[in-house]
């Protein structure tokens, strides 16, 4: 996966993250969990714990 893809994924799960905060939906739940497991199969790291690090 090329850098652009994870800087897409990355920012897909932040955009996510704030609809999720001002609306409870299953869907966006299962778009986080969805995106959170592409990023850990692709690098072998959690999403999370990444983001932490960034900030």
């Amino acid at each position: 996966m090329k850098k652009s893809e994870l800087r897409r994924l990355v920012s897909d799960y932040k955009e996510t993250k704030i609809k999720l905060s001002k609306s409870e939906n299953k869907k966006l739940n299962d778009k986080l969990k969805m995106i959170e497991q592409k990023y850990y199969h692709e690098t072998g790291r959690t999403l999370k714990s990444d983001l932490e690090e960034m900030t």
